[in-house]
């Protein structure tokens, strides 16, 4: 693990498992550090509510203050890390209440950015028109199966340059998401019924 990623434990899960947390520090780590007034306007929410979930995502070491900014009581922070790793395996059952939360406050980012680029989409140049896609497949895997594609997604994905302050890129690279969802639908042992007429 890079000094870039921070890999999800029961306590720094607990920490992150709140919808506004997820938002505030998506916005830092897109957009670069700001203080609570500027995360509450671009959040529609409260100076106060954004203040307070600035010290708890601190406490927890997902921001660190920006040295240098600010005048006066005026505090700058910034994300700590680029990515944020969580390994369910790792963190174990009992966290599952919190995995939950945190999962769903991903989910509702990723429905936010879905909207925010079809609302943009009819501005597209037209060299990127063929650079999308909003596809799902509905395969039949085994859970190795499954690992083994999800393995490789990770390493197609690891081959390209990765956005973030002070990547250089060449002319013409804009900023491009990634967004995935693997999401196996697996049935209970008790759920399996035989199939009509088998039985």
């Amino acid at each position: 693990m890079s000094r870039d990623e921070v890999r999800l434990d029961p306590t720094s899960l607990r920490g992150l498992a709140h919808p506004l947390r997820v938002r505030m520090l998506n916005t830092l780590r897109e957009h670069g550090p700001a203080t609570a007034t500027l995360l509450a306007e671009r959040l529609g929410q409260s100076t106060g509510a954004t203040s307070y979930h600035l010290r708890q995502l601190a406490q927890y070491g997902f921001v660190v203050e920006e040295p240098g900014r600010g005048a006066g009581r005026e505090r700058w922070w910034r994300a700590a890390h680029r990515k944020t790793l969580l390994d369910g395996e790792e963190v174990g059952r009992d966290a599952l209440p919190d995995i939950e939360t945190y999962l769903r406050s991903v989910a509702a980012l990723y429905a936010e950015r879905i909207d925010r680029w079809l609302n943009e989409m009819s501005g597209l140049p037209k060299e990127w028109e063929r650079a999308w896609t909003l596809s799902n497949w509905q395969l039949r895997l085994t859970a190795a199966e499954a690992q083994e594609f999800a393995d490789a997604l990770r390493e197609l994905i690891g081959r390209y340059r990765h956005d973030g302050p002070g990547v250089s890129a060449p002319d013409g690279a804009e900023p491009f998401v990634v967004q995935a969802q693997l999401m196996p639908f697996v049935r209970p042992v008790d759920d399996v019924r035989p199939a009509e007429g088998t039985g």
